[in-house]
């Protein structure tokens, strides 16, 4: 078997790349570990407009759930606030069924898939990858390729077998469990977030709005003392909804892995790191770094120069789209990590106060009245 360029890995940030090297006219094989792509769910599902520009396709009502105007953020101490941005709206999805549009998206331009086929080695010859070694129903397989784009996800066997450090820290990877739950009610297009050090240490619980009563109820929490699963018992303990799934998964939170490119490699999504620190969404970011991977691989071929130089074009690209706003983010999850309840209450309140307005000099004062330590680890980014 021999193709331009293999992809590891069939969820989005895999089908994106495939899509994209594949519109640019070069062989494309898509690997994928699981029997069925996009199953399990292990995503909260919320994407924002990004995602569909990125893409250059309207969001289709085949997997949209719910659309999305913004976000109420609660206090431990049951006081909330409402954000509206005004400039992008946002989505749930039905990751499943998304998923699968996106590859067969990707099958359509011309990518051949690969389904409950799991990499076991690189190929690699005169130091350079060649390919991959596989598993296809309890066959081994050598698949010979130009490229290879690991899109395996946050345990990256592939991008380890590269000799590049993709291996995780427990402290950067948020532990989560979502159950979806009939029976919740919810605003229909805004988005619940509790914040706590009871109720979600080092994380925050979400409500995700789906359709007819349902939604995803999930958990991220770091450091805890108990699982996220206990955590998230004791939250929906009191909600009156009933679960008809639970998913569970890890999600890095501290930014992307040094480096995203080898000789005959690119690292895209998960594995790469291309997540919100604080808020642990990635759709938007795989699906844009993943664009970029699928013209650079493409390029490369083109070239017959798939050496380590040519490729790091595709970092330089990524970051200069997403590495600022990832920054910032991390940043801004070291703040918030640090906060007690009664200084998470006291900004809850400053934000209830200030709803709708521009943040003046007048009410950063009242805040530093009240939350003196509050006002000095926030004055700098409010």
């Amino acid at each position: 078997m021999k193709y331009d360029v293999v992809v590891v890995g069939g969820r989005v940030a895999g089908s994106v790349s495939s899509l994209f090297a594949s519109k640019n006219d070069v062989d494309v094989l898509m690997i994928e570990k699981r029997p069925e792509i996009g199953v399990p769910l292990q995503c909260a599902e919320a994407t924002s407009e990004v995602t569909f520009q990125t893409l250059g396709i309207k969001p289709s009502s085949k997997y949209i759930r719910s659309e999305i105007y913004g976000a109420d953020i609660h206090s431990p101490d049951g006081n909330s606030f409402r954000m509206d941005p005004s400039n992008e709206n946002g989505y749930i999805l039905d990751r499943k069924l998304f998923d699968k549009s996106l590859a067969v998206e990707s099958a359509k331009a011309g990518t051949e898939i690969m389904v409950k086929t799991t990499v076991k080695d690189l190929i690699i010859k005169d130091g350079k990858i060649k390919g991959v070694v596989a598993k296809h129903m309890g066959k081994t397989i050598e698949i010979e390729a130009d490229m290879v784009i690991a899109a395996d996800g946050i345990e990256s066997n592939v991008a380890r077998m590269a000799g590049l450090n993709s291996l995780w820290d427990v402290n950067d990877l948020c532990s989560c469990v979502q159950y979806k739950m009939a029976g919740i009610e919810t605003d229909p297009n805004y988005m619940q977030f509790y914040f706590g050090n009871e109720i979600a240490p080092g994380g925050y619980v979400w409500i995700f709005p789906n359709e007819n009563g349902v939604a995803n109820v999930g958990i991220g929490v770091r450091s805890s003392k108990k699982t996220a699963y206990e955590y998230l018992n004791k939250f929906t303990s009191n909600l009156g909804g009933t679960p008809i799934e639970i998913n569970v998964g890890g999600v890095p939170v501290s930014g992307n892995i040094e480096k995203t490119y080898a000789d005959g490699l690119l690292v895209v999504g998960d594995a790469a790191g291309h997540v919100d620190p604080i808020t642990g969404g990635g759709i938007h970011f795989a699906t844009i770094c993943a664009k970029i991977a699928g013209k650079v691989a493409a390029n490369a071929i083109k070239n017959e120069d798939v050496s380590e130089k040519s490729l790091e074009v595709y970092e330089k690209s990524w970051k200069n789209e997403i590495e600022r706003d990832i920054k910032r983010s991390l940043k801004y999850r070291k703040i918030m990590e640090k906060l007690s309840d009664n200084e998470l209450n006291a900004l809850a309140r400053f934000m209830q106060k200030n709803e709708g307005k521009s943040i003046s000099a007048k009410s950063l004062l009242g805040l530093a009245k009240e939350s003196p330590s509050l006002f000095r680890v926030l004055k700098d980014i409010i």
